[in-house]
């Protein structure tokens, strides 16, 4: 009993860090938009990009996404990528390049998924974030993580999710996954806390 207090005081002692460095509210919702994987990827900063401009070798390149989700080519200077699918990106740089060339042929390839990132914080084997390559489920995660510790409240976890004004929480029960807890897709940036 006392480890089990100890483990719902530490995992509390999380979430309130996770509140103090936010310094976000937090709201409480379900995830029934995630049942399933997004369709489409959108790029992220620390994403590789291959550029190519049909018959302009100096225009093409490979590019990393910066932090600040800007990518930096010749003539161009720095173009948003972060936020935007390929074909959307394609687009833009195409509409930029038309300022030097007629009808500009380019395309964009994500050839690295870098920008994918997930953290599992509390009684887990192996709290930390995790970089994925393809789409998790909230079990996906927890089994990258090793699993629970014998200390961990099962029925209390919760993922902790930007929705772009603020924090919001989704609870998750593990022990009722076959029956009324939908697993979901997590979207990058989510936390997996396991009180």
């Amino acid at each position: 009993m006392k480890f089990n207090f100890l483990g719902s005081l530490v995992g509390s002692a999380v979430l309130a860090a996770v509140l103090v460095v936010t310094g976000t509210a937090i709201a409480q919702t379900d995830a029934p938009e995630r049942k399933t994987a997004p369709n489409a990827y959108r790029i992220g900063p620390e994403d590789m990009l291959q550029i190519s401009v049909w018959k302009n070798d100096a225009m093409s390149r490979a590019v990393l996404v910066r932090p600040d989700g800007k990518i930096s080519l010749p003539l161009l200077n720095d173009v948003q990528a972060a936020g935007l699918t390929a074909i959307e990106l394609k687009e833009v740089l195409t509409k930029r390049l038309t300022d030097y060339m007629p009808s500009p042929e380019v395309s964009v390839i994500v050839t690295d998924v870098r920008s994918l990132k997930v953290s599992v914080m509390g009684e887990v084997a192996r709290p930390g974030r995790y970089e994925l390559k393809s789409w998790a489920t909230v079990l996906d995660v927890l089994a990258m993580a090793g699993g629970f510790t014998q200390y961990a409240s099962r029925s209390r976890i919760v993922i902790l999710t930007s929705d772009g004004n603020g924090m919001k929480r989704i609870p998750f029960n593990y022990n009722k996954v076959a029956g009324e807890q939908e697993n979901f897709y997590l979207r990058n940036g989510d936390i997996v806390l396991v009180p």
